[in-house]
Parts: C-alpha cells; structure tokens; sequence
C-alpha cells in the first residue's frame, strides 16, 4: 500500500512540474537598456547504453562480464537562472551482468541477471558550470553537473532463479552526472551526458537484499527550447555578449548622430552667412530684406524696400551729442527685451525705441547697434543671435523713420563680456545691445 502511495506522489509531482509549460517565458533585465524576455522551458529526447559499469566501480557484488544494453529516456527541463535549472527525467532500458564469483577468485559459468527498468523518474538539479563562446549571444558549449532523486519500477530475471523472478518492484535511486551541451541553432542544443544511478531499490540485481546497486547511462540527444524562436533561450543565454552587442550598436547610433549634427551645423553656418550678407549693398542683411537687388545708392526703409519720399539729408560738419540725447539712448537699452532664445523685440521696448527713432530723424545721427550674449551655448549660435537682434532693433528704427544707411547693426556674440559668466548677474548684464550715437 505504501509503495503504491509513494509511487503515485513522484508521478504526481513529475506531472505538475510538466504541467506548467505554456508559461514558459520569463522577463529579466540584463542589460543597461530593457528587460528581456527569455525561453526557459525545454524538452529533450535521448539514447544511450545502459551499464552496470560505472566510473566507481561495479555493484558491491561480483560479477565477471557487465553486458551493455540500449537506453531511451527524455525530460522537461524549467530554466530559473541562467546557470541553474530544475529537470524531471524519464528513462527506461535493461541492465545486465554474467558470471557471478565464485568467492574464492573464480566465477561461475551460466549465472547473471538482467533487470527491466520498466520506467524511471527523477526530478534533478542541473548547474551550467560555464557559458563558452562570449562574442555571440547564443553560447556554442555548455558543460554542466547534475544532481537529483528518482523513483523506479524494475523487475529481474536471474539465473539460477529466484523466487522473484519476473516480479516489478518499486524503488528509490539517486542519479548523478554531467555532460555538456553543444548550441546548433537557435534554441536546438545536441546533448551528451553521462549518468550514474545509485539504486536504493530491493533487489535491484534479482539476488541481493537492499544494497548500494548501481549503474551507469551514457547518452546523447536533442534539446529543443519551447516558445518564440525570436526569444533567446535562457540557458544559452550570454549577457556578456549582448552588452558587447548594444555597446556596439551604441556607438554606430552616436556616430550616426554625430554625423547629423556636424552636417546640421553645416547646413546653418552656410544659411547664417546667407542670410546675414547683403547682396544688394543697401545696408539691410538679406535675411531682412524684402525688397532684393535694389539699385546702388537707393534709400531704404527697414525691410529694404526703397522709400518713395526721400528726405533732404543735412550734412553737417560737426555733430554734438549732449547729455539728454544719451538719456535717449540709455532708457532704450534699459528697456530693451526680447523674447527668449530669438530676436523678436517685446512691445514693452517700442516707447523708448520711438524716442531714439525721432532723435536720429531731428539730429540727423548715425548710430552703431553691437548685439553682445554671454557664453551660454554655443558660439556660432550666440554670434547669430547677436547680430539677429542687432538687426532687428534697426529693422525697428527704420521702420519708424530713420535712416537705414546712418544704422549699422553688428553682432559679436559672447567675445566682449562686460562682467563675469560665473554668475547668473553677469550672464544678465552681458545679454545686451548697445547704442552709440555719433
């Protein structure tokens, strides 16, 4: 009765472990970039010679000639880590030994057994002892150890016989092993092993009562990973030579983005240079010229188009600048803004502005603009923010009467800072646009 219950709970537990297989997939991060999702289950069919030879030696009783016969078996393995995995194995075959000694050195002709393993299984811890191969993610050679506990259902055949001959009894084992396995494609391995099995079962051999019987398995087979062939199977798995993978594709990424933006650069300094000459020599830039290729000596407005009325130009000989008319000019620099990051001038600054407009229609001055930026980003882009709002402020004034050949607008972008960088007040009063009357 208790055999009964004993078998009946490995089988139980055998199936429960099989029964799991469609939630095969696990998630593991193993990267610096996502998660990754893995094969971990895997089934495997193999065939081998079973025999009472081992590496330790014969069963503890003597006999003269072990006899190889074929083994069969599978399993269902449960990948958790990439170097450990839980495996129920099924195996089934005869093993076979002739000539039982005689106890006095000899050995006795027609005597043996061959026992009928029926069927077998074992639930086994299986350790990858290395991963080989780290320039593919993929490994090529996994050699490994094994270790479990089994439960069997054999029956001998003895000559001379027992009274138990043809009977079945069930039993425990113990198998160890290792092998290695040989990665052919993606998520098929061919595996080779080698087993020993330490019977624990009553007479095992036919003859003995409860003794350390033993026997050997040597096997080669086919593994087959279960699931998405565009997963990777866990076991296989290199983490070393996926990083070396996305390390690379990495790289080609930001040399590729490196490229662009050298190019991107390009593309703006030849578009800068356009757009900040002045073909037509009429003193607006081209960018804010709307009115191209006006003949030499034209009077223009702010947007370059010429102005139908022209006003009657005093030439004097000397031009006096007095305290009042730089009062002009520091209440429009004090109230110049722009808005962020552009040349476009707020409608805060257009009341002083009008004021320095109407002094350099009255006086007939000229006025030098110099657009200034702190050192925040990069110089080419700060040498055009610069001159941009340069222009702007006289695109301004001309539009509001002044003369645009008595303007001249120039940017020098972060080169002539009047305080530090290091501060966020200096950075303010650097960003600036000066007016200088003469």
């Amino acid at each position: 009765m208790n055999s009964k219950i004993t078998k009946s709970t490995m089988l139980i537990a055998l199936l429960g472990l099989s029964s799991q297989l469609f939630a095969q997939e696990t998630s593991t991060t193993t990267g610096r970039f996502s998660p990754k999702v893995f094969r971990t289950w895997s089934v495997g069919v193999h065939g081998g010679l079973l025999t009472p030879r081992t590496i330790f030696g014969n069963s503890n009783h003597a006999f003269e000639t072990p006899v190889e016969h074929i083994g069969y078996g599978g399993y269902v393995k449960k990948q958790i880590l990439p170097s450990l995995g839980i495996q129920a194995d099924f195996l089934a075959g005869k093993v076979e030994e002739l000539r039982a000694s005689n106890g006095a050195g000899g050995f006795i002709a027609n005597t043996g057994y061959k026992t009928n393993i029926q069927w077998s299984g074992a639930l086994s811890a299986v350790w990858n002892v290395a991963n080989v191969n780290i320039n593919n993610e993929n490994a090529i050679l996994i050699p490994y150890l094994k270790a479990g506990a089994g439960y069997l259902s054999s029956g001998a055949t003895t000559s001379p016989a027992t009274n138990d001959q043809g009977f079945y009894r069930d039993g425990w084992f113990i198998p160890v092993g290792a092998g290695f396995k040989l990665g052919v494609a993606k998520g098929i391995n061919l595996d080779f092993g080698y087993d020993v099995n330490f019977v624990k079962s009553a007479k095992f051999d036919g003859f003995n009562g409860p003794t350390n019987d033993k026997f050997a398995y040597a096997h080669a087979g086919l593994e087959f990973a279960i699931g998405s062939k565009e997963k990777p199977q866990l076991q296989n798995y290199s983490s070393l030579a996926d990083l070396r993978k996305q390390s690379a594709e990495e790289s080609s990424e930001l040399r590729r983005a490196l490229s662009t933006a050298e190019q991107n650069a390009q593309r703006d300094r030849d578009q800068y240079a356009k757009d900040m000459g002045d073909d037509d020599n009429d003193g607006v830039a081209n960018k804010f010229d709307k009115c191209p290729g006006t003949a030499s000596g034209t009077v223009v407005d702010g947007s370059g188009c010429p102005i139908k009325v022209q006003r009657e130009v005093v030439k004097e000989t000397k031009v006096v600048v007095t305290e009042a008319d730089r009062k002009v000019v520091r209440d429009a620099i004090s109230n110049l803004e722009f808005d962020l990051g552009k040349s476009t001038i707020r409608s805060k600054s257009y009341a002083t502005l009008n004021r320095v407009a109407a002094l350099l229609v009255e006086k007939n001055f000229s006025l030098k603009l110099a657009g200034h930026t702190d050192n925040t980003g990069g110089r080419e882009l700060n040498l055009r923010l610069s001159k941009d709002r340069a222009e702007s402020v006289k695109a301004y004034l001309v539009s509001q009467g002044a003369n645009a050949s008595r303007i001249e607008a120039t940017g020098y972008g972060p080169d002539q800072p009047i305080a530090t960088n290091k501060t966020a007040a200096g950075r303010q009063q650097n960003r600036r646009v000066e007016f200088t009357l003469y």
